[in-house]
């Protein structure tokens, strides 16, 4: 047994570690203008929301995640226009993000459409990683906080969606912004696909099986 327990972690502490720099929201599909500004106005109506996640109460330095949107369609019911508003923090770095989104329909068929999105906005971060704990004392590479940097960007996305069936793809930061002024951190592109069914089952209640996936450089 201590055999095994050397040898994992020998394995564990060869290994490249990466983290996410967005917030992973597992209600995703009621947070999707979050990642595709194609969903403003899909609804048919005003829509608004919020999502709260709290991770590893109790510990110090845990992911708290909030996210608020607001939609809905014009009058001219073809574009659709929604804001979006996230506040990530994990450690000693914290993000606010504040985004407008547009949309442009296409009616494919009398119930279908497709359509596509722009996001714009901007980013603020704020890190405090000299307060870290480190194993090395004095890291320099640690000793500069950050306070307020802009890192404004935009996005874009494709949706369809009829009233059994939807899909999507998107990317919501198109701009590899620097986190900390430098060429070494920057802010990887990330890229979402959706798709999901609404089966019926009853004149009351209805089934809607969805799965999401997300890919970004350097993560598996």
């Amino acid at each position: 047994i201590n055999l095994i327990i050397v040898f994992f972690t020998l394995a564990i502490t060869s290994l490249e570690v990466k983290a996410q720099q967005d917030p992973q929201f597992t209600q995703y599909f009621d947070n999707a203008l979050f990642v595709n500004p194609a969903y403003a106005g899909s609804t048919g109506m005003l829509s608004a929301m919020s999502i709260h996640r709290e991770q590893w109460v109790g510990f110090e330095g845990r992911p708290s995640s909030t996210t608020m949107s607001i939609h809905s369609p014009l009058s001219y019911e073809s574009v659709g226009l929604g804001l979006t508003a996230v506040r990530d923090v994990i450690g000693p770095l914290s993000q606010t993000m504040f985004y407008g989104d547009f949309s442009y329909s296409l009616k494919l068929t009398q119930k279908s459409k497709l359509a596509f999105g722009l996001k714009a906005g901007l980013n603020l971060i704020n890190s405090e990683t000299s307060t870290l704990n480190t194993t090395q004392a004095g890291d320099q590479n640690l000793q500069n906080n950050m306070r307020n940097r802009i890192n404004p960007n935009f996005g874009f996305g494709m949706y369809y969606h009829s009233p059994r069936f939807f899909a999507g793809i998107s990317t919501p930061k198109l701009i590899e912004q620097s986190i900390d002024g430098t060429e070494t951190n920057k802010e990887k592109r990330h890229y979402f696909a959706i798709v999901g069914a609404v089966i019926p089952v009853s004149k009351e209640w209805k089934i809607r099986p969805t799965s999401q996936v997300k890919a970004t450089f350097g993560a598996p």
